[in-house]
């Protein structure tokens, strides 16, 4: 199982996180995903750089594989998102894993159209999965849909086209994607859940591989562990209706002013605990998962990077 470092551009700005990509490579970190948000989930991580810009960047400082969930429909035509994709592609070959997802209405209000449904928008991506694999086949793609795709072509492609995952949160999501995408990718949860929704891809008829952004807070002190989870990541213990629905960063913290970090135990590991650790992520190599990213929601990035290279890695490798 390869394990990845998770950049989040929610909570740092991307010249640090370019950093902190070339020390997940040196500190023996195996891949590197990328958020792709337009606003943060609350106003005291204020940031959000362009994922795309910054994945270039990474890609041509380091030499590990990458990936990142986008989602085409609103703010990303899925013509511009083909682009992009082919472009990096073409660029670093097989080192780019790019996912899709129905997405969240905090980043696709802005273009002001209504926000659908989830089976709309459920139907919208397989459409736009579709219309990008058309593209990256070298095809003119001429669509009339859930989308409007007028004469277009992409003339830049990598020699290979790449793998078009799919992101989901729920075995019935999970489900749904297994009919287009080339694997799936989701997010950690109680393993009994985590196997429910891995199993639903595959009863899907998914096939290719599983990737698990596990969402931790680790820090010397205990204290410190739940203070951190609640400050940078409490919009975990939102229900996905909601979570997908609100618009505005100060909209999430409103929601979640009272949340106790008791509210986030089934979502992100929460331990100084090291030991803790191992266990969990050893888990998710006994369901079958071939790569899990590790996203810190601390800010101590720098030191988790160094401390979990030497002290976890080797021993789940071992």
């Amino acid at each position: 199982m390869d394990i990845g470092f998770h950049a989040s551009h929610e909570q740092f700005p991307p010249s640090r996180l370019l950093t902190l990509a070339r020390r997940a490579e040196a500190a023996g970190f195996d891949a590197v995903l990328s958020s792709d948000h337009l606003a943060p989930w609350s106003g005291r991580q204020a940031h959000s750089g362009f994922a795309w810009t910054w994945l270039g960047a990474a890609m041509a400082t380091t030499s590990l594989p990458f990936g990142v969930v986008a989602a085409p429909g609103d703010r990303y035509h899925p013509v511009v998102l083909a682009q992009a994709i082919a472009t990096l592609a073409e660029m670093f070959p097989g080192r780019f894993t790019p996912a899709l997802g129905s997405g969240q209405a905090l980043n696709e209000h802005v273009t002001g159209r209504p926000w659908p449904r989830k089976p709309v928008r459920n139907a919208r991506l397989r459409e736009c999965a579709e219309i990008m694999r058309r593209l990256f086949a070298g095809e003119t793609v001429e669509h009339d849909g859930l989308v409007t795709v007028r004469a277009a072509r992409v003339y830049s492609r990598p020699a290979a086209p790449p793998p078009l995952m799919a992101a989901a949160l729920t075995p019935s999501t999970a489900r749904e994607v297994a009919a287009w995408a080339d694997g799936l990718i989701t997010v950690n949860a109680p393993k009994s859940k985590l196997r429910r929704v891995i199993e639903a891809f595959r009863d899907g008829g998914g096939t290719g591989p599983v990737h698990v952004q596990v969402h931790l807070s680790w820090a010397e002190e205990e204290s410190e562990v739940r203070a951190q989870a609640v400050d940078q990541w409490c919009a975990n213990a939102l229900p996905p209706e909601l979570n997908e629905e609100l618009e505005l960063p100060e909209q999430f913290d409103a929601a979640t002013e009272h949340v106790p970090s008791s509210a986030l135990e089934s979502s992100v590991l929460m331990s100084s605990d090291l030991a803790r650790h191992v266990e969990l992520l050893a888990s998710c190599a006994e369901l079958g998962i071939d790569r899990v990213y590790l996203h810190q929601v601390g800010r101590n990035q720098e030191h988790f990077l160094d401390v979990f290279g030497e002290r976890v890695l080797p021993v789940l490798r071992g």
